[in-house]
């Protein structure tokens, strides 16, 4: 009888220290906020977006665009900025006026100095310092050719589009 006492007392012992040891765990003090550069942005998704490509008087191809924002959290707190229709222009004026994208030579394309000029002009655009980064999220040109296949609805196996930029997660490229 005295060791079932014994035994009762044990287990009464050990269940509350792990009772008080887990409720001090649980209630211990909050890590500093972070404070890093991370922690003040934050994600605007963008829309995808196509853009003609003309050539000779016609069109030629499209391109297929999303373009995201990580922007600062404060700055953009209560406005409401045209980010889609900012991000058209941009993608109009580089891709169709600047042609910074060369179809037949998809090697040249440099995707970080695409993003910089996205920001620096968007942010020229706003009048101060909105955009912290800028995300492809989708940068695809599909022909015209292989649009009308598909619109007509021939039995044509489906083109793939040319990848500009290789897609991604978001949440890899904010790491």
């Amino acid at each position: 009888m005295i060791k079932l006492v014994l035994t009762g007392v044990w287990v009464c012992a050990i269940t509350l220290a792990s009772v008080y040891f887990s409720v001090q765990m649980a209630t211990a003090p909050a890590p500093a906020p972070d404070d890093s550069k991370q922690s003040q942005l934050e994600l605007v998704k963008g829309e995808t977006i196509t853009v003609p490509i003309i050539a000779d008087g016609a069109v030629t191809g499209y391109f297929l665009g999303k373009v995201s924002f990580m922007m600062n959290k404060e700055t953009v707190k209560n406005l409401t900025l045209p980010l889609t229709e900012l991000t058209t222009d941009e993608l109009f004026t580089l891709l169709v006026g600047n042609k910074m994208v060369d179809i037949s030579n998809m090697k040249s394309f440099d995707p970080n100095a695409f993003r910089e000029m996205i920001k620096k002009d968007i942010n020229k655009h706003l009048g101060g310092d909105y955009i912290d980064q800028v995300m492809l999220e989708q940068l695809d040109y599909l022909s015209k050719e292989d649009v009308k296949a598909n619109a007509s609805g021939q039995q044509k196996k489906t083109a793939k589009p040319v990848n500009v930029v290789a897609p991604a997660s978001v949440a890899e490229k904010v790491e």
